[in-house]
């Protein structure tokens, strides 16, 4: 049973719990990324955490990975569909991490507790993290040759992992002979029910301080401020329908290109978002579910109207979502979802931005790195009798935009990871890293340059192991705005001895002792005639090695004559090239 009271509540008692949700999912993160176990959690912070009503509609999310603003709700609302309230009782907390109940790909496994106040059902709290490991095809259970559901691992329905507040040891179990990595999946299983249990202890003390029903009336009247905030902003961008489409570099099983289309209605209030023309759902692991498709769509208006609207159910009243079923934007059973999060998110992003180009050209930027760039090495050391297993994704360049350079080096849009240090990626892997940096001449030239994508240069020193690249952006390179010129594409190569092999954006390969993988992410596109760009900000770019004279000139037509220091770029002779 729920409690649910209408009441007036004052503008300084709403602002007051509007920061104390919000500090119930930001304690939740801390506490989580603190007690994990793995690098991806506790290093890479690959992961969310979010307070929801009893009907799983989300109250407050932290801002940590928004990919997750659409899937950690719907994955809450689709398990509650099956273990509904009634259903639940104090202590109870619920695992799973089906994608088409509401997730992402089965490595993200969502967890929540429901919170009872004098037993009633005040609120849900729950947290999504990314495993190492949920068994499947190979270490770390992503591969791009997946072609069904059935080869990316273990798959939980909405299971209570702890029941009355007991641990259920057999679903552990379960778990446990099924991953890889045993010692680390299960600590971090334990990591997320301990997050929750903050979440539960921190909105009972709300509870106690103002009484229920002054809080389950603020919850209602916040949902409602996020919506007029947005109304007023939705009022801000011009009517009209608005048409783009981008293509994403094969599946990962073939080369054939796949179109993601959407066009975007804005007017009366609302904007309507249909990506009606997309390709069908495909055999590889690049299929999003619809979840996934509304978290790229809420991100990028959220983005594009004020970014400090709170991430809330009532933020998004007013916004529409077409996703046709059986398409590589709405996938169904049993189609592979592996990669989705990492490639094809990005590229809706990108179709989504170059349709609001054409309404609001000043607030978008020229396409982005286009994919998260994901590598995973693991498999199994015969000297420890263990498996080994490490994820990352790799940053690229922001695409510029009407006041500025993109950013270089960081990750994009759809992701908020961080990287992994060069010292923790050498204790957990037997790797040395040769190299790590930005990659020269791989921004998109414009007024307002794109960000450079990184390169990072690794040698194995184990036997032998897996490894898995999913990418995109080797061929169709970020797209360039108002005259900017696109940004340097993706590369990837294996070097064994004196061979060295040009790879795809999507392949699986093993690794060899003392074979090095050289991975350069690509930059993000160029806003605005590169002709028109500062020759000093040229020359400051030349001077940090980012990039080259040659460039500087047929790019850009800045000359730099002389040799240029760092303490000489602002009165080096500089010229533009008129010929």
């Amino acid at each position: 049973m729920t409690m649910r009271k209408a009441m007036a509540i004052d503008a300084a008692t709403l602002e007051v719990l509007r920061h104390r949700f919000f500090a119930v999912a930001e304690e939740m993160g801390a506490a989580l990324v603190r007690t994990a176990y793995a690098t991806n959690i506790k290093d890479r912070r690959d992961c969310s955490c979010a307070v929801f009503t009893p009907d799983g509609e989300v109250i407050a999310q932290a801002e940590h990975i928004p990919l997750h603003l659409g899937v950690l709700p719907w994955g809450v609302k689709g398990a509650l569909k099956i273990l509904p309230t009634g259903r639940l009782q104090p202590g109870d907390v619920i695992m799973h991490n089906d994608p088409f109940i509401g997730g992402t790909h089965t490595p993200d496994i969502i967890m929540f507790a429901p919170v009872y106040y004098e037993d009633q059902m005040v609120s849900v709290v729950g947290n999504l993290a990314h495993h190492l490991d949920v068994g499947g095809m190979v270490p770390g259970t992503l591969t791009p040759d997946a072609e069904e559901i059935f080869q990316e691992g273990i798959r939980f329905p909405p299971v209570r992992i702890q029941k009355a507040g007991t641990l259920d040891d057999e679903i552990l179990a379960i778990h446990s002979h099924n991953v890889r990595t045993v010692y680390e999946s299960r600590g971090d299983l334990l990591a997320q029910l301990s997050a929750n249990r903050v979440g539960q202890m921190r909105f009972d003390e709300i509870c106690r301080e103002f009484g229920p029903e002054t809080v389950m009336a603020g919850i209602d009247e916040f949902a409602n401020y996020c919506d007029r905030r947005m109304t007023a902003e939705l009022g801000e961008i011009p009517p009209g329908r608005y048409t783009f489409a981008d293509w994403l570099e094969g599946d990962g099983i073939s080369s054939d290109r796949l179109e993601i289309r959407v066009t975007v209605e804005v007017g009366r209030g609302r904007i309507r978002c249909d990506f009606t023309g997309s390709a069908p759902q495909c055999r590889g692991p690049l299929n999003a579910v619809r979840p996934m498709t509304l978290a790229c769509v809420y991100y990028v208006i959220k983005s594009l109207t004020d970014p400090s609207i709170p991430p809330n159910e009532g933020t998004y009243r007013r916004i529409d979502v077409v996703t046709p079923p059986r398409t590589i934007v709405n996938a169904s059973f049993p189609a592979a979802t592996g990669f989705a999060n990492a490639t094809t998110c990005q590229r809706i992003v990108d179709v989504l931005l170059g349709a609001f180009a054409q309404a609001v050209p000043d607030r978008v930027c020229a396409a982005a790195t286009g994919s998260m760039n994901e590598l995973h090495i693991g498999g199994f050391d015969s000297d420890t009798q263990t498996y080994f297993s490490h994820i990352e994704t790799y940053g690229g360049g922001y695409g510029g935009y009407a006041r500025g350079d993109g950013e270089s080096g960081v990750h994009t849009h759809m992701t908020n990871t961080r990287n992994a240090p060069v010292e923790v990626l050498e204790s957990s892997l037997p790797v040395r890293v040769n190299h790590y940096g930005l990659v020269e001449n791989s921004e998109g030239p414009g007024c307002y340059r794109g960000g450079f994508g990184i390169v990072r240069d690794m040698t194995f020193l184990g036997r032998e192991a897996e490894c898995v690249i999913s990418a995109d952006r080797v061929e169709i390179r970020p797209w360039g705005l108002d005259g900017g010129m696109p940004g340097g594409g993706a590369r990837f190569h294996h070097v064994r001895g004196s061979e060295s092999v040009s790879l795809g954006s999507k392949v699986r390969l093993r690794l060899q002792h003392r074979d090095r993988l050289v991975v350069e992410t690509s930059g993000g596109g160029g806003w605005g005639l590169p002709a028109e760009r500062d020759p000093t900000a040229v020359a400051a770019d030349v001077v940090d090695e980012l990039v080259s004279r040659e460039r500087a000139a047929g790019a850009y037509g800045t000359v730099i004559d002389g040799n240029c220091g760092v303490d000489e770029v602002a009165t080096a002779e500089l010229r533009k090239d008129k010929a």
